[in-house]
């Protein structure tokens, strides 16, 4: 073999080592990338399941904390529902007292303590549903005691008489107003 051929030879086997250490070098960067590609979902399948675990306890949060104000608006309900009756009472002391005329220090004392009552279960959030003689009758939000019949006919179907106050404690009625209605 002449200088020249051997030449050859070596140039042709370093462009084959070149062409196969590309090949490799190819192969390599490709299982990398394909690595890194693994890596990158693994990674974004890790923020979507910490971006609903953080959704799913502020949601949590949020229930919890409409819950207790529900809690704390309502708790008082029952104690509102057992003075609902004295309130009543109250009511019909002093439509009794006012009649009479000699009780009037009396009626001043009832009608203090009255008023007291009714400012304090106010600021605990009742509240007298307002409903008068003539207005128009309806289920939802009255409770028929008795019908009788109208005294005139523009007062067929609504009320003619309130029994007994409705009240609301918040936006919730804890009582209807018992009315008469007019058939």
């Amino acid at each position: 073999m002449s200088k020249k051929d051997k030449k050859q030879d070596i140039e042709q086997e370093k462009v084959e080592t070149s062409q196969t250490e590309t090949v490799e070098v190819d192969k390599q960067q490709a299982e990398n990338q394909s690595v890194e590609e693994k890596l990158k979902d693994q990674v974004q399948q890790e923020k979507d399941k910490f971006l609903r675990l953080f959704a799913e306890f502020e949601n949590y949060k949020k229930r919890t904390s409409r819950e207790r104000i529900e809690l704390f608006s309502t708790a008082s309900e029952d104690v509102m529902k057992t003075l609902l009756p004295v309130l009543d009472d109250f009511e019909r002391a002093l439509s009794h007292i006012e009649e009479d005329k000699e009780a009037e220090e009396l009626r001043k004392g009832v009608l203090l303590i009255y008023q007291k009552l009714i400012n304090t279960l106010e600021q605990k959030g009742l509240k007298a549903i307002k409903i008068e003689k003539g207005d128009a009758f309806n289920a939802d939000n009255h409770e028929a005691i008795t019908q009788i019949p109208a005294p005139s006919e523009d007062l067929k179907g609504k009320i003619i008489d309130v029994i007994e106050k409705g009240y609301k404690l918040g936006d919730k009625v804890i009582r209807f107003p018992k009315v008469v209605i007019g058939q």
